[in-house]
C-alpha cells in the first residue's frame, strides 16, 4: 500500500496538471479587430463591451489614440487601441 503522503502528492499533481493544461492552450486574442490600424493594447474583465470601451477610452487618448474596441466574445476582454 501507498503511503497517504503518496496519494496526496500524485493526487495534487494530477489536479494541478489538469487545471494548467487548459489554462495554457488558449489564445491570447481570440478575434482580430476590424478593420486596419488595431494595436492590442491589453485585456480587462468588464461587464458589458459599451463599459468597456468608454472607461478604456480616456486611456487611450492619453496615449495617443482616438478609438478603443474591445472583444465581447470572452468574459476577460482583450482590447485594442487605434
Amino acid at each position: 500500500m501507498k503511503s497517504l503522503r503518496t496519494r496526496i502528492g500524485v493526487g495534487l499533481a494530477v489536479a494541478a496538471a489538469a487545471v494548467a493544461i487548459p489554462l495554457t492552450s488558449t489564445t491570447a486574442f481570440a478575434a482580430p479587430p476590424p478593420g486596419d490600424g488595431w494595436v492590442p493594447v491589453g485585456a480587462e474583465r468588464y461587464p458589458s463591451k459599451a463599459e468597456c470601451e468608454a472607461k478604456e477610452l480616456p486611456n487611450a487618448q492619453a496615449n495617443g489614440y482616438h478609438e478603443v474596441w474591445c472583444d465581447d466574445s470572452k468574459a476577460i476582454m482583450p482590447i485594442f487601441n487605434r
